[in-house]
């Protein structure tokens, strides 16, 4: 917080030079906030932050070269305590996680009228969270989920044979075994092993459960 009757200074990131122009005229306006720097990339926002420590950021989620999450992270590294209020097209789950994981007070929709943006920014600036305290626990559960998530896909798939990601792949594609041995130029028993041993390893009784296992985790992706 600054000191009595200073303005609040703020660090304006955000890469559509209108919106830019636009909100940092609105926040100038105010009298008690004062946009000291703007930024239109990452590498920007992280070298004006260092520079000119404001009082808060004022983030987008999306930037040309780094994610708003990865530059909010960079920033409190030197800045640990300065809020980060986000301003976002995005309002996916994914966006507004790696946002809180990154230390975001407030995730607002840019949809939102300036107003609400201003407020924000004060509030913010006071110390508050303007995440609800419901909304915010349930991010940070589906975060915990998301980790545990990655944690399995990478077991998983250290645990699948080249081959068997190749037989994974043609399963997906609706053939049966002995096309995918005709595919493959293998035997159909040893298609048969193979795909045995992608049941176990996926913990699957059948066929459509490990495909099933096998799109909710992403494997297909890395086949």
């Amino acid at each position: 917080m600054p000191p009595d009757h200073a303005p609040i200074t703020v660090l304006l990131v955000e890469d559509h030079l209108l919106v830019s122009e636009g909100l940092a005229a609105m926040i100038n306006a105010t009298g008690d906030l004062k946009v000291i720097a703007t930024a239109a990339t990452a590498a920007e926002a992280v070298r004006q932050a260092l520079l000119q420590q404001p009082d808060v950021v004022v983030m987008d989620s999306h930037l040309p070269d780094g994610s708003g999450a990865d530059v909010a992270g960079h920033i409190r590294e030197g800045q640990p305590a300065v809020p980060i209020v986000f301003l976002s097209a995005d309002e996916s789950e994914v966006a507004m996680i790696a946002a809180v994981r990154a230390g975001a007070c407030a995730y607002l929709p840019k949809s939102r009228a300036t107003a609400d943006v201003v407020e924000a920014v004060r509030r913010a600036a006071d110390g508050e969270m303007l995440i609800p305290a419901t909304q915010l626990a349930r991010l940070l559960a589906r975060a915990h989920e998301m980790s545990r998530d990655e944690a399995d896909r990478r077991r998983l798939l250290e645990s699948l044979t080249r081959r068997e990601m190749e037989v994974l792949s043609l399963m997906a594609d609706g053939l049966d075994n002995r096309a995918i041995a005709a595919e493959l130029g293998i035997g159909f028993t040893t298609v048969r092993g193979h795909v045995q041993n992608i049941l176990e390893k996926l913990d699957a009784h059948s066929k459509l459960e490990a495909l099933a296992c096998a799109a909710r985790y992403g494997l297909l992706d890395a086949a």
